[in-house]
C-alpha cells in the first residue's frame, strides 16, 4: 500500500484480497486506486464521496442544459413555437 497524494492510496489486487477491511477503512479517508500488474484498474471511494461527486455531476449537467435552453430561447422567434391548441 502506497500513498500517491495526500489522501489517495495505491494498492495491488493481491493486497485487496487479503486486507479488504483495512482498505475499506482507507477508502473513508480518500480514494483507493486498485492496480493489476502496475496498471490502474478501479477506484474505491466512500459512499459519501461518491454521492458528492454524483451531485456535482448532476448540478453541472443542469447548468449546461440551462445555458443551452437560454441560448435557444434568446435566438428563437415567434414562429419557432406552436401554441397549446395546435398541439392538442
Amino acid at each position: 500500500m502506497f500513498k500517491v497524494k495526500e489522501n489517495t492510496t495505491l494498492i495491488g489486487v493481491s493486497e485487496l484480497r487479503s486486507g479488504i477491511e483495512k482498505i475499506l477503512e482507507k477508502a473513508q479517508d480518500g480514494p483507493v486506486i486498485i492496480e493489476k500488474r502496475h496498471k490502474p484498474q478501479a477506484v474505491l471511494m466512500s459512499n459519501k464521496e461518491y454521492e458528492h461527486l454524483n451531485n456535482l455531476l448532476e448540478l453541472s449537467e443542469d447548468l449546461v442544459l440551462g445555458f443551452i435552453a437560454q441560448e435557444r430561447f434568446n435566438n428563437s422567434e415567434e414562429g419557432d413555437y406552436i401554441n397549446i391548441e395546435e398541439l392538442l
